[in-house]
């Protein structure tokens, strides 16, 4: 032992120290470690710049070498008594953490980065032939530029060159186009080259019968922010014609279209972000980012060898070990609503100018858990596939897409720590969509529930095969339908889908492996909501425990040290798959009504109330994993999924929704009744009036329908049915077989999911480049704070979005501060403060990262008049869109509300100061000295005096880290050898 520590000794940093690990008491120290030394000197990773301190400690069962960031080791055997020997290569998650035990699997080391795009803002410049457009990264320090031909009338001509400019270069380049497109040469005075617009990105190109247009965003605005990398909302667009007016040919109908196409509305929750991937989960990210290291040096020589761009590695330093492997994947292209519009520039630009964007819903809270940040993220993506709304897209197209699909996924992470690979997170992910087979409501009738009619017989399940091989591929198993349309029904109406739904899934499951079947849950989510004596959440949560049992959930971090102290029996019935970083899920749940949307969002809140349990549990911010109701956790969390709900119904169904949680928990306001027959009825007019204008702008948007010459035009179609089902257009290739109905590949790999494994199909997918290690294109620390400009705290994104200790917490002095205690529904931020209504009364707005308006149960709790609240956030929307009014009292009722806020000192305290002191107390103080100093006032303190032992112990300190240890006393020997005689011997 002494010779190990000898040897370990000799590899000491200046500043390196030796240190008692648990003091001199042995059975504080974990089993593994025993009593042990510890000596803390300084590890340089050669892949990243900062320097981590390294404990080695010494034991005679192991010797443990431990970042002081975490634990993630590496096992090998030892001669001797020394069991084990764990190296840790990478940080973890919290600062001085360490977790012990033996059981640590081993972790490669990686050093990948997502790729920041360096295209974040532009300036369009206009000439009589051309448009420049200038694009650079945020910092203004890296530029690119393209060239848009105008001069032709019906084509579109783009040049990049491919080549990164410097600030000085593209003003030398601007100012040479400004002079030689003067009228006349030498003329001063006028300019030849005019600036047009600035933006933050490209969503795309769209041509209709005259010439192209060019789609800008010329307003953001942030929405969230996942391990630094900003998630931002399309606040505004404008979109330009190209071709210049003399050779412009005029088209009578080109000004319908446009109005048509801008129907959609781009500033109603599409989202994007330059560096982190909106259309893949959280899982899939981050599974990219850990790839070993061989392959991504593998995929580096074959992207060089393919790549046509002369100045890709311009500056890059190729020595071993110098440079940091960034990563760009491709996106789904299912969730991506802009790719149709970028597909004709796509293989002529660099990939920094193409910026896919999502549709659905972004929103973001903060949960303090006493101070410690913990941001809870909602994102759902919309598929563009078979995209409509509400009751002319039903069922699923020849593809298996089907209508009103989204998969919403949470987010959970620990904001003091930023990046993804010494960050703690968690996600979880659960899917709705409309039932999988050829079936329509026809809306002629004008009833208000129209007649379900199935289209085509399909007994072999084709349609839902393509559909459930799509989620087997992404999702992996188990494939958990949870079917919540009614069984009983006097007149036959929604059951005509669950006797289809469950026929399909009975033949599919014939030929699929045992442990790989669809699991199938009906529920009847409407009767139970009618009986009295079934409580519908209660039979809701039984359900989601056993669905996240199933799939599990994805963390990247291994489990902690107290789930094997403190066993949780839940925890360890987990499913999904634990892998040596954390945990992935596996399998997906499905949700569906007939509309999914009212009871699909209740059940998908239930499910991620659970799954958020897990996920506090998994990071260690939880002792059990289990959430009550009424609780600020679970308060901001359904929060969050009204405004997801809201979001989603008003994309699909025309309004907001019409049953919530608190409906089905029976604890709405008598106020919502009538807010739910409003939103019945404007959801009624919207599909009876308004959603087929809108379909053809969702056909028109997505690509769906071309505008040709001498073909009839979008209006004049009687039906889009053949523009999404391509089968009715042309003979589709060779059908699938009846019974091996999947794709092989992905069979072979389940549990998990197709798209996340390694192999030479997936890695075509990826980007993967060489960056010198301070490059900007991988440099998040600098992209997220910004060093280089002024930051106004009124603008900081954290400080501005919903956080549990200001909007849910109670104001009141003496309150529980932890946002898992259970409240009184009197006892929220949000009631102590809006209990008193006033038309006088000031309305502050506050910011938050949700899109929707706020459920209707705060605006009745918040005002007594609608119409006044309404004005209010009608004025006040261009300070935020979803905007909560939180009213203060006048000053004549300002002694009322100190009464509610402020309690009593006698109730807080126990005892009342104005009271006088007893004998008792007072010969008490008299008898305590108020301070061990000799001087001790606000002016001087004299130091307290130090002893000789505790210089010598501090001196011993300091020359440990300048490489002179001090040998072990007799003591420290024989108290060691007795404790390794008790407990090992």
């Amino acid at each position: 032992m002494a010779s190990l520590a000898s040897s370990l000794s000799s590899k000491q940093a200046p500043g390196a120290s030796t240190r008692p690990l648990y003091g001199t008491s042995s059975s504080s120290a974990p089993d593994v470690l025993g009593a042990g030394l510890a000596l803390e000197v300084g590890f340089r990773d050669p892949e990243t710049p900062e320097l981590y301190p390294v404990i080695y400690i010494f034991s005679a069962r192991a010797v443990c070498f431990a970042v002081g960031r975490g634990v993630q080791g590496l096992r090998c055997p030892l001669s001797g008594s020394l069991g084990a020997i764990w190296r840790l290569l990478e940080p973890g998650p919290r600062p001085g953490a360490l977790s012990w035990g033996p059981s640590f699997p081993p972790a490669m080391p990686t050093a990948a980065a997502p790729i920041i795009s360096s295209v974040q803002k532009l300036v369009l410049y206009e000439t009589r032939a051309r448009y420049f457009l200038v694009g650079s990264n945020h910092a203004e320090t890296k530029y690119r530029v393209l060239k848009i031909d105008r001069t032709e009338p019906k084509d579109l001509v783009i040049i990049d060159d491919r080549h990164v400019y410097t600030q000085q270069e593209v003003r030398e380049l601007l100012g040479r186009l400004d002079l030689g497109n003067r009228t006349k040469m030498g003329q001063k005075g006028s300019s030849g080259l005019f600036r047009a617009v600035s933006a933050f990105g490209v969503v795309g190109f769209v041509r209709f019968l005259e010439g192209y247009y060019i789609v800008l965003i010329t307003k953001r605005r942030k929405m969230a922010d996942i391990g630094g990398h900003a998630i931002y909302k399309i606040e505004d667009t404008n979109m330009i014609y190209i071709p210049n007016d003399s050779v412009r040919i005029t088209h009578p109908d080109e000004a319908r279209y446009l109005r048509i196409f801008q129907n959609v509305d781009l500033s109603s929750n599409f989202y994007f972000s330059y560096s982190y991937d909106l259309s893949h989960s959280l899982q899939y990210n981050l599974t990219v980012l850990r790839m070993p290291l061989e392959m991504l040096k593998s995929e580096t020589t074959q992207t060089r060898q393919e790549s046509f761009d002369i100045f890709e590695d311009e500056g890059l330093i190729t020595q071993g070990g110098s440079g940091v492997f960034g990563i760009c994947s491709e996106p789904y292209m299912k969730y991506v609503w802009n790719g149709e519009l970028l597909d004709i520039i796509k293989n002529a630009v660099h990939r920094d100018w193409l910026l896919y964007i999502i549709h659905g819903f972004c929103g973001q809270s903060k949960l303090l858990i006493y101070g410690r940040p913990v941001y809870v993220t909602l994102i759902a993506r919309r598929s563009s596939k078979f995209a409509g709304t509400r009751f002319l897209k039903r069922g699923a197209n020849c593809e298996g897409d089907v209508a009103n699909e989204v998969e919403t996924e949470q987010i959970l992470c620990d904001a003091s720590v930023m990046s993804f690979t010494a960050g703690s997170y968690s996600s979880y992910v659960q899917v709705r969509g409309s039932v999988p087979l050829y079936w329509s409501q026809d809306i002629s009738t004008m009833m208000p529930k129209p007649p379900i009619t199935l289209d085509q017989a399909d007994p072999f399940a084709h349609v839902a095969a393509l559909h459930f091989d799509q989620m087997l591929q992404r999702f992996g198993s188990p494939i958990i339908i949870l079917n919540l349309v009614k069984e009983r029904e006097k007149r036959k109406h929604e059951r005509i889908l669950s006797e289809e739904l469950v026929a399909a899934v009975m033949y599919l499951n014939q030929f699929l492996p045992p442990e790989h079947t669809i699991i199938y849950i009906p529920w009847d989510m409407a009767k139970y909501t009618k009986s009295k004596l079934c409580n519908v959440l209660d039979r809701l949560n039984v359900i989601a425990e056993s669905v996240v049992k199933k799939t599990g959930f994805f963390v990247n971090r291994p489990d902690s040290y107290c789930s094997t102290l403190r066993p949780d029996e839940k925890w360890n019935e987990l499913g999904g798959c634990v892998i040596p970083t954390g945990r992935l899920q596996t399998g997906v749940l499905r949700t569906n009504c007939v509309d999914c949307l009212d009871r699909t969002n209740t059940a998908q809140f239930m499910v991620g109330k659970c799954a958020l349990a897990y996920q506090l549990y998994s990071l260690g911010l939880i002792d059990k994993p289990n959430l009550q109701f009424d609780t600020d956790a679970v308060r901001l969390f359904e929060e969050l999924y009204e405004d997801h709900g809201d979001t989603l119904s008003l994309q699909y169904g025309g309004s907001q929704l019409v049953h919530r949680v608190k409906t089905y928990r029976k604890i709405a306001p008598w106020t919502q009744h009538s807010k739910d027959i409003m939103q019945t009825l404007s959801r009624y007019y919207s599909n009876a009036f308004s959603d087929a204008d809108r379909q053809d702008s969702i056909n028109l948007f997505l690509g769906v329908f071309h505008p040709t010459e001498g073909k009839p035009h979008l209006w004049e179609l009687p039906t889009d049915f053949y523009l999404h089902h391509k089968n009715t257009m042309r003979l589709l290739p060779t059908r699938r077989s009846y019974t091996y109905w999947w794709t092989p590949e992905v069979i072979k790999h389940l549990p998990l999911p197709y798209d996340e494994v390694i192999c030479a199909a997936n890695l075509k997918k990826l980007i993967v480049k060489k960056f010198h290690k301070y490059e900007e294109e991988i440099d998040i620390h600098n992209e997220f704070f910004r060093p280089y400009e002024l930051s106004s705290f009124d603008d900081t994104f954290c400080l501005a979005m919903t956080s549990s200790a200001r909007d849910f917490m109670p104001k009141t002095v003496g309150i529980d501060p932890s946002p898992f205690t259970v409240r009184k529904p009197d006892e929220t931020g949000k009631s102590v403060l809006g209990n008193k209504s006033n038309r006088d009364e000031a309305v502050l707005q506050r910011k938050t990262a949700a899109s929707a308006p706020p459920p209707p149960s705060e605006e009745a709790a918040s005002s007594s008049s609608e119409d006044d609240s309404g004005t209010d956030r009608e004025e006040e929307g261009s300070v935020s869109q979803r905007s909560t009014p939180v009213k203060m009292a006048d000053s004549g009722d300002s002694a009322k509300v100190t009464e509610n806020v402020v309690q009593p000192m006698k109730e807080v305290y126990g005892i009342n100061l104005s009271d006088g002191l007893l004998e008792e107390d007072l010969s008490i103080y008299s008898r305590t000295p108020i301070s061990a100093f000799s001087q001790d006032n606000i002016y001087e303190v004299q130091p307290p005096r130090v002893d000789r032992k505790s210089t010598e112990i501090f001196q011993a300190h300091i020359q440990a880290g300048q490489g002179i240890t001090q040998p072990l006393g007799k003591e420290d020997t024989s108290m060691y050898r007795e404790y390794i005689r008790n407990r090992y011997l």
